[in-house]
């Protein structure tokens, strides 16, 4: 039986541990004390066949500077987002052969994965054989698919949580369904605008990695980035939802590493601008009024 060791141990790694464990012998590394049996060291998972990292991209630089993994590790990375200008395979391809990295994307909401519902995947790999090692480790209640479109699966999963939260703010102004139904077809526009820049296809911004995880982040109160938006809308200060919510936002930083890309490039990303002025106070009244304009 495969043995997989799972890094991070937030609502994402602890869903993702839980998944593998259902076929596999699957265990999780985190600096939290979790109170699960299968719970070990950093050290004591250097012997496992496969890896997976599911941790805030905004600490991915100095977890990767200790070299916490084997350096031909097959590693499935599921951090999502943008940091410090790089995108989460760039910040990994510094420390491991890009053709022994594979990242997860799609709809997938952590409490649903942990309940066993039924979803599908895509496992993104610049060596499609590499992506099909990982199809047989799944459990019977995820469909996974390989691909090759790293970049596109990449940007994706990075840029939905920016469009979540403004789906969010559409709901938490109240300006009804055809509003935040226009917003989220912008934004599948912009995300594939911004993805085709870097190289990305067309058809990973069609599939699950694209508007199948849009649209299910952009529309449930389950999504931590939609339930920002809301409050956010509401008036409140964002380091206050923050630790209502208790669990990373990636949105919040990815908004601002978008812009700041968008603006070096440029690239149109009117919505993505929009939301990382809000992160820096603007009123989302206004930013409504500037979209309507733009």
């Amino acid at each position: 039986m495969p043995k997989i060791s799972v890094f991070g141990g937030g609502a994402w790694g602890k869903a993702l541990h839980f998944a593998f464990s259902q076929a596999n012998d699957c265990y999780i590394v985190s600096r939290k004390n979790l109170g699960i049996k299968s719970q070990i060291t950093s050290q004591e998972a250097q012997n496992s066949d496969f890896f997976i990292v599911a941790i805030a991209s905004s600490a991915l630089h100095t977890w990767l500077a200790t070299s916490p993994l084997p350096t031909h590790a097959k590693i499935l990375v599921a951090s999502k987002g943008i940091a410090q200008g790089q995108f989460v395979s760039e910040i990994f391809e510094n420390f491991y052969p890009q053709s022994k990295l594979c990242f997860l994307a799609g709809p997938s909401f952590a409490k649903e994965v942990q309940a066993s519902l039924p979803c599908a995947l895509n496992v993104h790999s610049s060596e499609i054989n590499n992506a099909k090692e990982w199809l047989g480790l799944f459990p019977n209640s995820i469909k996974p698919y390989a691909c090759n479109d790293v970049i596109g699966g990449e940007i994706s999963g990075a840029y939905k949580n920016v469009i979540a939260i403004a789906s969010g703010i559409c709901e938490g102004m109240k300006l009804g369904n055809n509003a935040r139904s226009s917003l989220v077809a912008r934004g599948l526009v912009e995300m594939t605008r911004f993805g085709k820049y870097f190289g990305a296809q067309d058809s990973t911004f069609l599939g699950l990695s694209g508007a199948g995880d849009l649209f299910l982040t952009a529309n449930s109160i389950l999504s931590r980035n939609f339930r920002v938006g809301i409050g956010l809308a509401s008036g409140r200060t964002l380091p206050i939802i923050l630790k209502e919510i208790g669990e990373i936002a990636e949105g919040v930083k990815t908004s601002q590493e978008i812009y700041s890309i968008s603006q070096k490039h440029n690239i149109y990303t009117p919505i993505a601008k929009e939301v990382a002025l809000i992160m820096k106070g603007k009123n989302p009244k206004q930013s409504l009024n500037d979209l309507m304009k733009s």
